[in-house]
C-alpha cells in the first residue's frame, strides 16, 4: 500500500467519523465508545499494514 493511498484512508475515516460526531445525535458515552472503537481499529490497521502484526484474519471471537 502505498503512502498516498494510507493517508487517503485516514483522512475518508475522520472525515466520516466527524460527520458522525457532528450530524447524528447520540448521547456521549456512545460517542466516546464508537471513537474508541474506530480508533482501536485503526491503530490495529496500521500495525497490520506496516508489518507490526501478524494477520487478523485468523483470529476468531467465540467457538
Amino acid at each position: 500500500m502505498s503512502l498516498l493511498s494510507l493517508i487517503v484512508v485516514l483522512i475518508v475515516v475522520g472525515v466520516l467519523l466527524w460527520l458522525v460526531n457532528n450530524y447524528i445525535p447520540m448521547d456521549g458515552k456512545i460517542k466516546s465508545i464508537l471513537n474508541a472503537v474506530v480508533v482501536i481499529l485503526v491503530i490495529l490497521w496500521l500495525l497490520q499494514v506496516f508489518g507490526l502484526l501478524g494477520t487478523i484474519g485468523g483470529i476468531r471471537v467465540g467457538g
